[in-house]
């Protein structure tokens, strides 16, 4: 199989990484994060207006390049490699993702919004009783006139102190765990109604507890079929599984790279210790990890277009691989560091971290062992 990137994947991937290496060096991060707001919006505006860059995975007709899943999966192991805090993954892999599938008058009115960097959208789906079951909803949303009304409290919810806008599950039927009677909602984060807790979180990001108390929203705010939308759910989760397992491949590339390049400074006994056979054994072992990482993650980008259950089984089987080579590659580049490799001070530290979280972001490596085990069993 042909793995080469076109011209134009390319040129996305050079143009971001030459951004970054300019505007996103690690302490104009740490300036970042530090701050009153958590970012720069400067960033984002640049990255949808200078370089195109929120465009990449939408159609030529909402004014994007083109793309798909692949391109998400490029820009994303570059942000990776800067652990950039910006909101690519609700904003354009959820949000864009499910407005695709869904089309009509929303995709129209909210693509190129998103494309041009005035929408971030917040995907508020985990609940404190839900852990990676996405039908275990006690928010609900019931029918007011044309309209509903959303009660509920979904925690860690990434970007919401940015959001203009939350994509919102709720239940509009059935009971607590079932597949039927899930509807998926994009409504204005600025709604009556809507009480936000906000705070940051350990790998430097920020996120929210958010509270709907009686919010009233238009009936044109659900996306799909009312009570059908556990699939789509399904699916646009699949969609930021990969997006973030490239994320992760950029993070332990560079967890790799600062790791060999300490081994070759860091002296014991008048040598570097990069002349110790047991640290070249483990470097070269954190460099397989990196590798397979980022196969896993090309093969998981290609197989999201199959059929659910195989589409499932796959984006698991790269969640569960780069979960794992995500803790091997981060403990042991603190391992090899020692005491300074976990200070604020150090790069490696804030790479560790985003690593550590990835890991159990949208399900662990046992969840998604699990999960791969009983959809192939299944066959």
């Amino acid at each position: 199989m042909d793995f080469t990137y076109t011209e134009t994947q390319d040129m996305v991937r050079d143009t971001l990484a030459r951004f970054l290496a300019d505007t996103y060096d690690f302490d104009t991060r740490q300036k970042f994060i530090d701050s009153e707001t958590g970012r720069d919006p400067a960033i984002w505006t640049a990255l949808a207006q200078e370089l195109g860059m929120l465009g990449a995975a939408f159609g030529e007709e909402h004014g994007g390049l083109g793309g798909g899943a692949l391109e998400n999966a490029i820009v994303m192991e570059e942000m990776g490699k800067v652990i950039a805090i910006e909101p690519y993954v609700p904003t354009v892999v959820i949000a864009g993702g499910a407005l695709k599938t869904v089309g009509g008058a929303q995709a129209d009115a909210m693509i190129p919004e998103i494309i041009m960097g005035n929408a971030i959208i917040a995907f508020a789906y985990a609940e404190p009783q839900g852990r990676y079951d996405l039908a275990n909803l006690r928010t609900t949303a019931k029918k007011d006139g044309s309209g509903y009304v959303l009660s509920g409290h979904k925690s860690v919810v990434y970007a919401a102190p940015w959001a203009t806008h939350l994509l919102v599950t709720a239940r509009t039927g059935g009971g607590q765990r079932e597949a039927e009677g899930v509807s998926l909602f994009l409504i204005d984060a600025n709604l009556p109604g809507i009480v936000r807790r906000d705070y940051p979180t350990v790998d430097g990001n920020r996120a929210s507890e958010i509270y709907f108390e009686n919010v009233a929203i238009p009936g044109d705010a659900l996306l799909g079929g009312e009570g059908e939308g556990l699939a789509l759910v399904e699916q646009i989760v699949d969609e930021a599984i990969v997006a973030t397992c490239a994320e992760a491949t950029g993070v332990m590339q560079k967890l790799h790279e600062g790791t060999l390049e300490y081994t070759q400074q860091r002296k014991q006994f008048g040598v570097p210790i990069a002349k110790f056979q047991v640290l070249q054994h483990r470097m070269v072992d954190m460099f397989m990890e990196v590798e397979q990482a980022r196969s896993m993650t090309i093969m998981g980008t290609l197989k999201l277009d199959l059929p659910a259950d195989e589409r499932k089984a796959a984006v698991s089987a790269c969640k569960a691989k780069v979960s794992r080579g995500a803790k091997f590659v981060g403990q042991n580049a603190i391992q090899t560091h020692g005491g300074i490799g976990i200070t604020q001070e150090l790069a490696i530290g804030h790479y560790f971290k985003r690593a550590t979280m990835i890991e159990g972001q949208f399900g662990s490596a046992d969840y998604h062992m699990d999960r791969f085990e009983r959809l192939t069993l299944a066959d």
